[in-house]
């Protein structure tokens, strides 16, 4: 279950749907039968099928997580927005009465439900040609699933097993310094912006939108 004090509680469903288009690598969790939770790092596509919202993917067939996930039924498919380190020194109120602490700001969403296990050759083709066409829009010269031979691209089928996950549930959480004065905000968005890291200046951004939006 994902903790999210109501400052940070994201409910808008097309800013939840956005943070999922635009993260990278996900998380792919689901009860194990010895109690400790399976994991796959994993790219996504949210699609709709048959009427729903569902996350498509796969995994390598070696990978003992599909089996165990098909006995488990369900799953959580964990994505992560900006992040970045903020520094109590950003904090003018640090000058007034030095009662401030470091934190780490934040977006995640998770998406829970039912999974089906796909292994269906013309579906799974279906599924890696989509996840392709995603992750490749941006290239100057895409490529596609069919620029490589029919047979090479059977034979990698034969190695994969897909999924679909149907989204029931969508939790989110954005901690972006909402619950800081807005000059302890103002100061940590400078803070963040100074930095070299682009990772930094792309949570200062977020914040300004979130603090645009409040």
């Amino acid at each position: 279950m994902l903790y999210q004090p109501p400052a940070f509680r994201e409910e808008r469903p097309e800013v939840l749907r956005g943070l999922i288009r635009s993260a990278r690598l996900a998380m792919l969790v689901s009860n194990g039968p010895d109690g400790v939770p399976d994991v796959t790092h994993l790219p996504l596509l949210l699609v709709e099928e048959d009427g729903a919202e569902a996350l498509i993917g796969h995994v390598a067939r070696g990978n003992p997580h599909w089996r165990r996930l098909a006995d488990a039924g369900r799953a959580v498919a964990v994505f992560h927005g900006v992040e970045a380190y903020v520094s109590p020194n950003w904090y003018p109120s640090k000058a007034e009465h030095h009662k401030v602490v470091p934190t780490w700001n934040y977006e995640a969403v998770h998406a829970e439900g039912p999974v089906e296990i796909v292994e269906d050759a013309e579906r799974l083709h279906d599924f890696v040609a989509r996840l392709t066409a995603a992750r490749e829009a941006a290239q100057p010269r895409p490529w596609s699933v069919a620029d490589a031979p029919a047979a090479f691209v059977a034979g990698q089928l034969r190695g994969i097993v897909g999924f679909s996950l149907r989204v029931e549930r969508l939790v989110g959480k954005r901690k972006l310094s909402q619950n800081r004065a807005p000059a302890d905000r103002d100061g940590a968005i400078a803070g963040l912006e100074a930095s070299g890291d682009a990772r930094d200046r792309d949570a200062a951004s977020a914040m300004r939108t979130v603090a645009d939006e409040g």
